[in-house]
């Protein structure tokens, strides 16, 4: 059973900068890939960034520049670094791990920009 579990969400003022955290029951470089997706009120879940076992990295572009996807192996544990952050940022922020075709999704963590 694949458990992913995020952490660091919280309110932040706009220019500020947070840091996500995904931890996984599993070896990370046993997925395709990793990512990340968020979801506003209101809104569909949308792509944020992803990154391959091969270091490949992905952005959206309402991000790029903006926001960096990392990754502990020794860890098993998958990072969001957010900095510049803007009130349209807010959302839950859900950490995904895709294994052959299958998408396992963490509980979410909010995060919420005051302007």
């Amino acid at each position: 059973q694949v458990q992913l579990v995020e952490s660091g969400g919280g309110l932040v003022q706009a220019g500020g900068s947070l840091r996500l955290s995904c931890a996984a029951s599993i070896n990370i470089l046993s997925a395709n890939d990793v990512g990340w997706y968020r979801q506003a009120p209101g809104k569909q879940r949308e792509f944020i960034a992803t990154m391959t076992k091969d270091d490949n990295t992905n952005y959206a572009d309402s991000v790029k520049g903006r926001f960096t996807i990392s990754r502990d192996n020794a860890k098993n544990t998958v990072y969001l670094q957010m900095n510049s952050l803007k009130p349209e940022d807010t959302a839950v922020y859900y950490c995904n791990a895709k294994i052959w075709w299958i998408h396992y999704w963490g509980q979410g963590t909010p995060v919420t920009v005051s302007s």
